[in-house]
């Protein structure tokens, strides 16, 4: 077990050796939950997770196949219709 002190600012510091069994570097941002029977720290994920479905993007594609040029042709072509 590991003692640490709560300073005037509200911080605490996270005993060298837990940060280092967990691999904690200076700077991961954490979250804070209050639980019952004191805090629990979780790093933070750096975005909400994902599922396939949610991102997949065009790969439903049914239509021809398109060459990398007409691809980029078509990017362009969204970029000017967009200013």
């Amino acid at each position: 077990m590991h003692a640490t002190r709560l300073s005037s600012k509200g911080q605490i510091v996270i005993p060298k050796a837990i940060r280092k069994s967990r691999g904690w570097k200076p700077g991961l941002e954490l979250v804070v939950e209050d639980a019952a029977e004191g805090l629990l720290l979780r790093p933070a994920r750096p975005f909400q997770p994902t599922k396939l479905k949610d991102v997949i993007g065009c790969a439903g594609y049914k239509g021809p196949r398109r060459s990398l040029k007409e691809m980029e042709a078509a990017i362009a072509r969204g970029a000017r219709e967009s200013r």
